[in-house]
């Protein structure tokens, strides 16, 4: 942030050198190493002694709430001087820049302090006074748009949208047109409107390959496109679908972080009308991994996903010691969230409560007003409530899975917690409230507006309750229904927990050939995804099919691997009892808990009975109880449910001492 020379053309007045003077010596002050703020705000409080002119008094006011922002925390004095500049320049013509870039700052200071009404209502005047200038008429709409976003209120924000792209559209600004298309998409995306977001994709689709000149601009384009388009087959659960999506998405980041690729300075800072861009390439790096890492989790990859995380770990953590973006802690709350469920189908629950515990710490540190808790609570509490499960504390589970059911308006989330719940009221014998919970899934969800991955899995529970009532008939017509789903789009995990359960079904029957049909193929799924839950159960009926063939030789080797699982997860729960987080699964209101002694004494008298506990895990495992210990389906958690404009970034002009200007990148948020 700088500052810029104030006053009249003629600078040859004593009133005018003193201005010159005191901003020269200001910014001095402001750049010295190490900056003395206290004497470049005191020379710009100087100013006012001279009662300079309404244009400079305004200019002097946004330049001392701009330091005020940028080096303190005092936010009442801020407010003050922001305010002052406001009143002063609002009615002023031909001001614009101070004008609206006041706005703007002011607009996120009331944000700050949590005025949230007080800052739409300034960026909704800004917006009306800057109907003649696109720039900054488009820049308030998309910070406007955010805030309604932030607020849940999606129709709002679409409508700004909207408004933006026919002002762009007026404005013969193409490719700022294409960005309000597909930030409208995102939004659209996150309300579930799923025809309306293909038909503005396809839209945009069409612009970017037809009417977009720029290579470089067209590039950027391209990925916001393609990562949308990727987020919404994942979110209709279609794996397999978005595979040619996702690989074009992967070779346009990879043109785009090659040595040669212009800065973006360079690409978005000559053109006023060009100088927004969704995501620095740094960050959209991050965001490749990330999506990639949404694919592999749901596609049964966790070797995959575990490896792809990590280098978007690392490349975050990289970014952050540079500059600390809020974005970035959303990226690693969303990347810690997924692979805490493949670490949990890998049979890693102590490597899962412990990404837990960070990514609550993550959001306890990041953001304003703990926006990113609030907007990450549910997902944590279905992650703390999936882990209960596995782990056997089947009543804190259930009463994390209500929380995020009560917590959230995701509809997706509130079907995956509320099938995880019928799984623990399946295993815990409570017929009358799994009817009452599979009824009111079956009701409020439909094939064409849910993921088909979550439908998978609600065939796939059903077929569970039905197999425990000995329904076999009624659980292989389930069964094969799900396998039908999951075979079609490459859900390899689901498909395993098919395999395996039928398998056990015809086992029931006495059809073994049948058995042995399906148990072979789920075990091949099963070691390749890493699934142990699935390996202990096939394991068990592998047992059982070579027993009953006389096959002594094989009986022996399913019997040594389903004891080496077993082991594992005896193991594991041990480490849970015994971990620090663990008193996480008590965390039902407020911030959760953060770790301290009091968690380690709770662990330490969890440690008398946790050998009963795992052995009764490892028991559990190894009958047609085996899946209930981990999530059937992996929830894929958007991360454009986060902060779906908070990317938003535009190529800014800002103030400074000197005559010229200068561009460098300011976000929104």
């Amino acid at each position: 942030m700088s500052l810029q020379t104030v006053g009249s053309n003629n600078a040859t007045t004593s009133q005018d050198a003193c201005y010159i003077s005191l901003l020269g010596l200001a910014e001095n002050f402001r750049t010295s190493q190490p900056p003395n703020i206290k004497k470049c705000i005191q020379c710009l409080q100087a100013l006012f002694t001279f009662q300079p002119p309404s244009k400079v008094e305004a200019r002097t006011h946004l330049q001392l709430g701009q330091i005020l922002m940028a080096y303190t925390n005092n936010t009442d004095m801020a407010r003050t001087h922001l305010e002052a500049a406001w009143k002063l320049s609002e009615p002023l013509l031909n001001f614009d820049d101070v004008k609206f870039d006041t706005a703007s700052l002011l607009a996120e200071l009331y944000l700050q302090i949590d005025q949230n009404s007080t800052s739409k209502a300034i960026l909704r005047k800004a917006i009306e006074l800057s109907l003649n200038n696109v720039y900054w008429h488009c820049k308030l709409l998309l910070q406007l748009a955010q805030l309604h976003a932030n607020d849940r209120e999606y129709n709002l924000a679409s409508e700004l949208l909207a408004v933006g792209a026919e002002s762009a559209e007026e404005a013969g600004a193409t490719y700022l047109k294409v960005l309000f298309l597909l930030s409208r998409a995102m939004i659209l995306m996150i309300e579930r409107k799923t025809n309306d977001v293909l038909a503005l994709l396809n839209s945009a689709g069409a612009i970017i390959d037809n009417h977009i000149n720029n290579p470089h601009q067209k590039e950027y384009l391209k990925v916001f496109f393609l990562v949308l388009q990727v987020c919404y087959y994942l979110a209709l659960g279609q794996v397999k679908t978005v595979k040619p999506s996702l690989k074009q998405l992967q070779m346009s980041i990879q043109t785009i972080m090659a040595p040669n690729w212009p800065t973006d300075e360079v690409i978005f800072g000559q053109n006023p009308l060009e100088m927004f861009v969704w995501l620095p390439k740094e960050q959209l790096y991050v965001l490749v991994y990330l999506v990639t890492v949404s694919h592999s989790m749901m596609a049964g990859y966790m070797d995959k996903a575990q490896k792809y995380t990590e280098k978007a770990l690392t490349q975050i953590e990289k970014l952050k010691a540079q500059d600390d973006k809020c974005i970035l802690s959303v990226f690693k709350v969303i990347l810690l969230e997924h692979i805490v469920m493949c670490r949990m189908v890998m049979g890693n629950r102590e490597l899962a409560i412990r990404e837990i515990a960070a990514a609550r710490d993550v959001c306890l540190s990041s953001g304003p007003n703990g926006q990113l808790l609030k907007r990450h609570a549910a997902q944590l509490h279905c992650l703390v409530g999936l882990y209960a499960m596995s782990t056997s504390f089947f009543e804190h589970a259930e009463n994390q899975f209500l929380t995020c059911v009560n917590e959230t308006t995701e509809r997706d989330l509130k079907l995956f917690a509320k099938l995880n719940l019928a799984i623990i009221y399946l295993r815990t014998k409570r017929d009358q409230d799994l009817k009452q919970i599979l009824d009111a899934v079956s009701t409020e969800n439909t094939h064409t507006y849910s993921s088909q991955a979550l439908m998978g899995g609600f065939y796939y529970v059903q077929g569970l309750h039905a197999f425990h009532k000995a329904s076999f008939h009624e659980a292989k017509r389930f069964l094969r229904e799900t396998l039908k789903m999951a075979n079609a789009e490459d859900l390899n995990r689901l498909t395993s927990c098919s395999l395996v359960l039928l398998s056990h079904v015809f086992l029931s029957i006495s059809n073994s050939k049948e058995s042995m049909n399906m148990v072979t193929p789920a075990m091949q799924l099963a070691s390749k995804i890493p699934d142990i839950h699935v390996q202990l159960w096939g394991s068990a009926i592998l047992k059982d099919l070579h027993r009953m063939s006389k096959d002594a030789q094989h009986e022996k080797e399913a019997l040594a691997n389903h004891v080496k699982y077993s082991e594992n997860l005896i193991a594991d729960q041990l480490k849970c009892v015994q971990s620090i987080h663990h008193n996480l699964i008590d965390w039902l209101k407020g911030p959760p808990p953060p770790t301290n002694a009091t968690a380690v004494a709770i662990a330490a008298i969890n440690t008398a009975s946790s050998n009963n506990v795992a052995l009764t895990a490892a028991h559990s495992a190894s009958t047609q109880a085996a899946a209930l210990i981990s999530p059937i389906v992996s929830q894929t958690i958007q991360y454009t449910n986060q902060s779906p404009l908070n990317a938003v970034h535009t190529m800014h002009q800002h103030h400074n001492f000197q005559q010229h200007q200068t561009h460098h990148q300011q976000s929104y948020y």
